[in-house]
């Protein structure tokens, strides 16, 4: 299975919409992926996707697996969107470090061993999320907490949207030490599957920045604030939003569309994932054939 979290240290990079589009990419090629986000707050992945309708309902939510208080099959949470299958957010997950803290606590007391970091691992393999799904992808929040920790136990791996900029560069500076100290904490390997800059405007210090980069990177996304404005809008991938939101087809747009299939691609073969029936690049006519 291929498993990442996207993350990046500098807010308002496009994470999300990332991670969003990669999964759109993943399942058009026929492969079933599961998309964990895991930000409590709003203006998050389940509601790019439309799928935020019960945030602040008292139901069964990931929280609650995490925390040994389950009101169901973790199957009964998620809901699919674009060919996508979607844990959505709670509002829960804003008092996650809390509950966790308080369920060690309790743990602890009977002589009970308690993970913080490990229990969205936990649930996903008690669920048989590794047997089921093809990709896995978690989307935490930008701050260091509970949940960038479990997303990145679960995981093991990184794709980060990197803005080409000097607080970018920053970021990314930022982002090798928490990998080294989150490798220890954890005690786990972190591997980065792929830097992605978005926003490239082809400056010349843009492209200094570029080279100071060591991580693999497999497209550089352009400006492309218009699609992704329209993205948020419309609560759609930007697959969805250029074949039905658009009166026309734009040519810089579909080159966009590639690219997230084209990392997409790239991402599969770094574990040796084959898709079973990947599109030509960009292509918004494909027909997703699953097996």
């Amino acid at each position: 299975m291929l498993a990442y979290s996207t993350y990046s240290e500098a807010g308002g990079v496009g994470k999300t919409t990332t991670a969003a589009n990669l999964a759109v990419a993943h399942a058009r090629a026929g492969l079933k992926p599961l998309v964990i986000p895991l930000d409590p707050q709003d203006g998050d992945l389940s509601h790019l996707f439309g799928i935020d309708d019960q945030r602040t309902e008292s139901v069964d939510n990931l929280v609650r697996h995490m925390i040994r208080r389950p009101k169901g099959e973790l199957d009964d949470l998620i809901r699919t969107v674009e060919g996508v299958d979607v844990i959505p957010e709670h509002n829960m997950l804003s008092d996650l470090a809390e509950y966790l803290q308080r369920e060690r606590d309790q743990a602890e007391a009977m002589g009970e061993a308690f993970g913080i970091h490990a229990q969205l691992l936990r649930v996903l393999r008690e669920a048989g999320v590794p047997e089921e799904y093809d990709v896995l992808i978690c989307d935490p929040p930008a701050t260091e907490g509970p949940h960038l920790y479990n997303a990145i136990h679960a995981t093991r791996s990184l794709v980060i949207p990197i803005e080409p900029s000097a607080k970018g560069r920053a970021a990314v500076r930022g982002l090798e030490s928490l990998v080294a100290g989150l490798q220890d904490q954890l005690e786990v390997q972190i591997g980065v599957l792929a830097a992605i800059p978005i926003g490239f405007k082809d400056t010349r210090d843009q492209r200094t920045i570029l080279e100071e980069i060591d991580y693999p990177i497999p497209e550089i996304i352009g400006e492309r604030a218009s699609l992704m404005e329209g993205c948020w809008m419309q609560r759609c991938s930007a697959f969805r939003y250029a074949r039905e939101f658009r009166n026309r087809r734009r040519d810089y747009e579909l080159e966009t569309l590639a690219q997230f299939d084209r990392v997409a691609r790239h991402l599969e073969q770094e574990v040796g994932l084959e898709a079973p029936n990947p599109p030509e690049p960009g292509d918004l006519d494909h027909q997703v054939v699953t097996v």
